[in-house]
This record gives C-alpha cells, structure tokens and sequence, in this order.
C-alpha cells in the first residue's frame, strides 16, 4: 500500500481541483501534508525536501522562462491596443465578398491572435467579442460560428510563439537530459525551446489550412449557413494599416528564432517592446491603458511562477514516495511498449486537460511521464507537439472543454450551449485527423528542426 501513496497524493489533488480550490496551493499544500503524514509514518524520508530552496531559486533563475511574462506583455498590449479589431476589420473586407470568407478571416485573426498572444482563453475571449456579432448578423450558422471561433481561439496552444510551448520546451529540456543521464549518456543532447517552436510550424498552419478548407467546403455545401458579407470595398492602404504592422511584428519574434539571430527569451523581449511602438505609432496606448496591461502581465505571470513553484514541491514529494519508479515498472510492463505507453499518456493527458489547465498539466504531469517516454525512444520535439496537439483537442471537447467555457462567457443568452457544443465537433474531427497525421508522420513536427540545425 505504502507505494501506492504517490497515485493517493495525485488523485486528491485532482480531487481538491475539481472543487474549485486554487491550483498553486493545492499542488504544494497536498504534497507537504502527505509528505508530513509520511515522515510521521517513518516511510517518507525528509531529506527529499532539502532540495526545495534550489528548485526554487532554479525556477526564478531560468533565463528560458523569463520569455513568459515578455510573450504576455507582448499580447495584452496588442489586445488593449485593438489591433485585433482593426485586423478582423480589415480581413473581413479583403474576404468578405466570398462564401465563408468571414469565417476565414475569423480564422486568419485568430492565427495571428494566438501568435501574439499564445493563451488560449484571451483568444477565445477576444474573438468571441469581436467576431460573434459580426458572423451571426451576416447570417452565419450560431454552431458554423461558435465552432469556428472556439476552434481558432485554441490555436494559442500550437502556433508559436505560444506560452504553452515556452513551458513545455522548458520541462522537455529537462526531461531528456534526466532521460539521457538515466541511460548513462554523460554527454546528452539538448532540446530548446526554439526547437519546439519550429517544430510546431508546420502542424500548426497544417491545422490553419484544414480550419479553412473545411469552411469553404462548408460554404459550399450549405450557402445558406455562411452567406458572403455585405462587403465594403478596400484599399491597398487599409490593408497596410491594418495588416501589415503584426504581421511584421510576429514574422520579426519567429524569423528571429528561426535564422538563429535570437534566443525565444531574447525573441519575446524583441516582442514586447515592438508591440508597445506597434501601439504608440497607432496612438491606441495611453497611461491608462498601459498600466492595466502591466497590471495583467504581472498577474498571469505570477499565477505561472506560483504553479510552478507549487508544482516543484509535487514532483519531489511524488519522487519521495516512489511514484517516478512506481509509473517506469507500469509502463515498461504494458503490452506494446512503446506505442502503448505513450497512447496511454495520451488519453491521460486528453482527460486531465477537462479539469487542468495547460500549465498545471505542463508542471505536474509532463516531469513525471516525460523522463520516461524518452528513455524508451521517444523523440522529444515530437512528444511536445503531439502533447500540445492533444491539449488543444481536449479544450474543444465537450462537456468540459475550456474554450467552450469561455466562449460561453460571452455569447448571448439567446444561444444555446448545445449549438457550441455541436459547432466544435467538426473541428475536434479536424484535430484528431492531424494527431493521427503527425503519429504516422512524425517529420512533419521533426523534419524542419533537423534541416535548420543541419
């Protein structure tokens, strides 16, 4: 029984989750109550804890994480500026004349949305107040529109430079030298955040392409259920306004990564101070304004930095207890190995993700079974792509998908929530489509990474 504690301690933290308590002190809370309740017992061994202060001051030491308040800055303050707005404004009359082309424009913004600002419930917020009224006065289908907006506000999660990828590169690095150290590589090979963010180009606009072929399809078949817009006719100079800015502003953070002129952390810093000139010069920043973005960022970031500090007590109670070795024996025993293990993480993953968020999952979760799925093989650029792939299908899953929460949020009491419900289906289609694409063809999350560093 002793060695059953660790899946104990896990579960009741699942359990106080669900009942609404906050994630950082119930991960750090559970663990040191356990972690008490064992040593009084005589079978946890209090040494373990030392280790706490250096994990910590590792943690606010991370050169790497220091990205994740910079790539926020970098996106509140293009939300509060309403570059968003002018976007959607403007895509809406470059494809407003064409059946579905409000929807893919829809689809463009929140590409471009989750690019700047990498978190999916401001994506999902921001185009559900943009873009619903919009759609549903131009005679769109509420589930056509509902589902095209959760669908694109979740690809935040995938398309860089997302917070997600910034955290799961970070825990990924970590993982695998701890994975080469296990099989006595005293040398090991390093995985960086940049690599993942290459890695995840070319699924993430893979997913863009299907989003939008499937509208047009759509259009095709049901005109009636996404008719053209009442289109205004544009000129070359709104498009520049409008469009270009951005669109230069994200090809600059990722062209950055890509060419190896810049770090990820030294990319968001480029991000960040762009976004605040990208606002100034559209006179849409004032004291006001900037005050409550700084405001914001300060909160999100440190709801990050208390997550992980909450989970960094986890993971060494959890290690204590002989849960790391206790999970290595259930995995390497599973009939078919590999493949095996790593389905089963999956499906673990899919259904934490309808009570934990991406970061809780990311901290938690991924240090526990990374370390051993890439002992057995598995590549590490592809493991974190297909990670965030299947977090991203678990946000637009009903009942509890988290997108479908937040877009709720902000629809009208009018529509219903099954229209929601049955506009995400399609798309959750989509995403399992790519999952099983980037399964049987994992060059397509390696292949770029590889040819860069060759």
């Amino acid at each position: 029984m002793i060695e059953y504690l660790s899946l104990f301690m896990f579960l009741a933290v699942c359990l106080l989750l669900m009942l609404g308590y906050p994630v950082a002190f119930t991960l750090a809370g559970t663990a040191l109550a356990f972690a008490a309740g064992g040593i009084l017992g005589g079978v946890f061994d209090p040494s373990f804890l030392t280790a706490l202060p250096g994990r910590i001051f590792g943690t606010v030491g991370n050169t790497t994480l220091i990205a994740v308040p910079l790539f926020i800055l970098m996106g509140v303050v293009l939300e509060k500026s309403r570059v968003a707005e002018e976007l959607l404004g403007t895509m809406a009359k470059v494809f407003g004349g064409l059946r579905g082309g409000l929807g893919i424009s829809v689809i463009l913004v929140g590409m471009l949305l989750a690019a700047s600002t990498g978190i999916v419930g401001a994506t999902v917020v921001t185009m559900g107040l943009l873009s619903l009224p919009s759609m549903l006065r131009s005679g769109y289908s509420p589930t056509l529109a509902t589902g095209t907006i959760c669908a694109t506000g979740t690809l935040g999660q995938i398309i860089p430079p997302s917070i997600a990828l910034v955290l799961l590169g970070d825990i990924l690095s970590n993982a695998y030298q701890r994975a080469q150290l296990s099989m006595d590589i005293f040398t090991p090979k390093t995985v960086s955040v940049g690599d993942l963010f290459v890695g995840a180009l070319v699924p993430g606009l893979l997913l863009v392409a299907m989003y939008m072929l499937y509208m047009l399809m759509y259009a095709a078949l049901k005109p009636e259920s996404a008719p053209p817009a009442t289109g205004e006719k544009v000129n070359a100079g709104e498009i520049f306004k409008g469009l270009l800015p951005p669109l230069v502003l994200i090809m600059i953070v990722l062209g950055s990564i890509l060419a190896g002129a810049a770090t990820p952390t030294e990319a968001a810093g480029i991000g960040a101070v762009g976004a605040l000139l990208l606002a100034l010069a559209k006179g849409q920043m004032d004291f006001s304004r900037l005050h409550e973005a700084v405001i914001n960022t300060m909160e999100v970031t440190c709801m990050v930095f208390m997550i992980l500090i909450g989970a960094a007590v986890f993971s060494l109670v959890f290690r204590g207890f002989g849960g790391e070795e206790l999970i290595q024996h259930f995995f390497l025993d599973m009939p078919g190995g590999v493949v095996g293990a790593t389905l089963v993480v999956m499906l673990v993953i899919f259904l934490l993700g309808f009570i934990l968020d991406f970061i809780e999952i990311t901290f938690v979760v991924v240090p526990i079974v990374g370390p051993i799925l890439l002992a057995m093989g598995v590549d590490p650029i592809w493991l974190g792509i297909m990670i965030a792939l299947n977090l991203q299908t678990s946000f637009l899953t009903p009942p509890f998908g988290f997108a479908l929460f937040y877009l709720r949020g902000v629809t009208p009491d009018s529509l219903p929530t099954s229209a929601i419900y049955r506009g995400v289906i399609p798309f959750i289609i989509i995403q399992l489509i790519a999952m099983a694409a980037l399964w049987y063809w994992p060059e397509m999350a390696t292949g770029l990474p590889a040819l860069l560093k060759n």
